[in-house]
């Protein structure tokens, strides 16, 4: 490779991995357009929520179920609440999940700690809620509670 190709490379190189890098990098929602969220995913029909994603500003992705025996992983925009991806799969496992009251709990307790946007809420079988956003400064908040409760277990600033 001679040099001139080689004087092209590395900046076009380093361009290219600095754009996937804050490509990959999550999105994040104001605290108060949870309300937009809920709204949209409810009228989709979500009763039980596993996961709540923003993808984007005007996008987000919710998984959790229907009813006792549907589950869903849709992305909605946040604009108009139209549904932009969707899988639905049957399952035997039966619902569970956060419920609305749930999210908004944890998301107040969020705030609480300084969380200004959020990024991603999800419950695992255990009932421990993870809640991942930013705090007034920029600086990443991940912050753990218990479904059904105000008490923080565990967080972690970056």
């Amino acid at each position: 490779m001679n040099t001139m190709k080689k004087m092209l490379l590395i900046p076009t190189s380093a361009l290219l991995l600095a754009a996937a890098a804050g490509s990959a990098q999550a999105d994040s929602l104001p605290m108060d357009r949870i309300d937009d969220v809920l709204t949209h995913a409810n009228d989709y029909g979500f009763s039980h929520y596993e996961e709540v994603s923003i993808k984007s500003r005007g996008r987000v992705e919710v998984e959790g179920w229907l009813d006792d025996e549907w589950y869903a992983d849709v992305e909605i925009s946040l604009d108009n609440g139209d549904t932009l991806k969707e899988k639905r799969e049957r399952l035997i496992s039966g619902a569970w999940g956060m419920s609305e009251d749930d999210i908004r709990q944890a998301l107040d307790v969020a705030s609480q700690e300084g969380m200004v946007e959020f990024e991603d809420l999800d419950i695992d079988r255990s009932g421990i809620i993870d809640i991942e956003g930013r705090d007034e400064n920029g600086r990443e908040l991940e912050i753990s509670v218990r479904q059904g409760s105000s008490d923080v277990t565990q967080i972690d600033r970056d």
